[in-house]
């Protein structure tokens, strides 16, 4: 196969480039010039499936769709030429197809934890932090490799059908170009990729039972792609010849589209889920574990990690304790919480509803209040959970500064920041001034600039530290640092003081609620 090679072509590319972030729960397709200004945008949403207590799941097909409508709504909209496309998606997906490219299972998205036994089996052992150290991705039921061995163990024939493992983004690729091609950023969240020599990892692929010819070929993520398929060219209304740019993964690419480009910047989110990232110039292993090492470009990595338990946490927040307030006005719910002083009257919420990620990347933990007493309200019982996000991403932030990176600012973006409590509160916890942008849309953006590079039309993608502006600078208070400086080492202890129960509590669910355990029997989820 000959793919194209950054910047190939007859000269820079003019016109704008189309960003296509293929996320957890929506597609959007925004245009963008050289300058980084927004133009044409479209999106459309699709459910995340969760046919069983565990999984998370998506038709292929479905995203497919929705690529393919929001880059025709957009191409019809744009008065400019479109110099060429490039991606972002969503990391740690996983499609079994057959020989024809035909998925033979659903999209299994990150956020489902059928694989949570194999990984909790591979994680504290020495073989899973080697894996760890090499791969850059953390032994967790997010990733891929976890998940390949549940196939194979749980459902063997199936297991046996499978041709090819592809994430979400190759399989969109594969259906509008025709190649079968994963970019080292995807591949740098799969748990199956040598992040320092980029090639497919024989351990880790003897773990998962496969062989590299089941894999997608390795290409840098500003590799430029055989044109479309005449069906694509029809579908999606681009010219024919149109360049597509593999791209990259979604937090990567989001840090990139926050400006986040340089060693110390921290690139922080929280929307449903959130993140803490700080960008370096060559592969950093963490040796404790606690953070993911994901590329970006041959002289870009993100080293980070990513919490379960963002937004959602205010959503549970306002059906359980506040449905008067209605959960469709978070703004309500937020004024509820303002009543509470700083540090909740000594109650510390850990806020584990979906397990955790960073820095434990175990399934076991649940959510818990401590501290409880008589004269909690649910003030307070709101305003600790909210502090327990800002919390678990202080951790975070130890886990990233631990592993030898400076962080010396923070950008942070996300729904979270239309909270002027929310945004103070973050930066209280985290006890550093933190900037809000203007007007990007992450990933998209990210793609874009990164599109941009590999055409020819920007010399770097270092380009983003002076497009991103930032509107608006929270600077923490010092009352309240002080209270959650001492807070903040009382929440870290609690995950190792709580596990056993944890755990025992998982032992006791199946029983509890009548669900099936891990190793119930049932037919293969397929799509149609």
């Amino acid at each position: 196969m000959v793919l194209g090679e950054q910047g190939a072509g007859t000269g820079p590319a003019r016109g704008v480039v189309l960003g296509v972030d293929i996320g957890t729960t929506s597609t959007k397709t925004v245009a963008y010039d050289v300058l980084g200004t927004a133009g044409a945008s479209a999106s459309v949403s699709y459910p995340l499936e969760e046919p069983r207590p565990g999984y998370a799941e998506q038709d292929p097909d479905t995203i497919l769709a929705a690529v393919v409508s929001t880059v025709r709504d957009v191409v019809a909209q744009v008065s400019a030429p479109v110099a060429g496309l490039s991606f972002s998606s969503a990391m740690h997906s996983l499609i079994g197809l057959d020989q024809g490219g035909t998925p033979l299972t659903p999209s299994v998205t990150w956020a489902d934890s059928r694989a949570a036994e194999q990984a909790e089996h591979l994680h504290p052992t020495a073989a899973g932090l080697a894996l760890h150290r090499r791969t850059g991705t953390p032994m967790h039921c997010m990733s891929p490799l976890p998940k390949l061995i549940w196939f194979r163990e749980e459902q063997p024939r199936l297991f046996e059908q499978v041709a090819h493992w592809v994430g979400i983004k190759e399989y969109v690729l594969h259906r509008l170009c025709g190649v079968l091609v994963t970019d080292h950023s995807v591949a740098s969240g799969t748990g199956l990729m040598d992040i320092h020599r980029l090639v497919w990892d024989v351990e880790a692929l003897t773990l998962a039972g496969i062989h590299p010819g089941q894999l997608p070929e390795l290409v840098p993520t500003t590799t430029v792609l055989p044109e479309m398929t005449p069906s694509a060219v029809a579908a999606t209304g681009l010219p024919a010849g149109t360049p597509v740019v593999v791209g990259a993964g979604d937090g990567p690419l989001a840090s990139l589209g926050l400006g986040a480009v340089h060693a110390g910047i921290a690139a922080c989110s929280i929307g449903t889920s959130g993140a803490i990232r700080v960008m370096v110039e060559r592969p950093a292993v963490d040796p404790h574990g606690g953070v993911f090492c994901y590329a970006l470009t041959d002289t870009r990595w993100t080293v980070g990690g990513a919490i379960n338990n963002g937004g959602s946490v205010l959503a549970w927040a306002a059906d359980a304790l506040a449905p008067d307030l209605g959960a469709g006005h978070p703004a309500d719910l937020l004024d509820l919480a303002a009543r509470a002083p700083a540090g909740s009257g000594g109650l510390v919420m850990l806020p584990y509803l979906m397990s955790e990620r960073a820095p434990h990347w175990s399934s076991l933990p649940q959510g818990a209040y401590v501290g409880l007493t008589r004269e909690h309200r649910r003030e307070h019982l709101v305003r600790a959970a909210i502090e327990g996000v800002c919390m678990q991403l202080g951790l975070v932030l130890d886990s990233i500064r631990a592993a030898g990176n400076e962080v010396r600012e923070i950008r942070a973006t996300g729904g979270f920041a239309r909270s002027a409590l929310w945004r103070q509160m973050l930066a209280d916890v985290l006890a550093m001034d933190i900037g809000f942008p203007a007007g990007h849309e992450g990933s998209s953006f990210g793609a874009a600039l990164l599109g941009m590079q590999a055409l020819g039309m920007v010399q770097s993608v270092d380009v983003a530290a002076d497009m991103v502006q930032i509107r608006e600078t929270v600077r923490p208070d010092p009352a309240a640092v002080a209270v959650y400086a001492e807070l903040r080492p009382v929440f870290g202890d609690l995950y190792a003081a709580l596990l056993p129960t944890f755990a025992s509590l998982r032992r006791l669910a199946p029983t509890m609620t009548g669900h099936p355990g891990p190793h119930a029997e049932g037919p293969a989820s397929t799509t149609s």
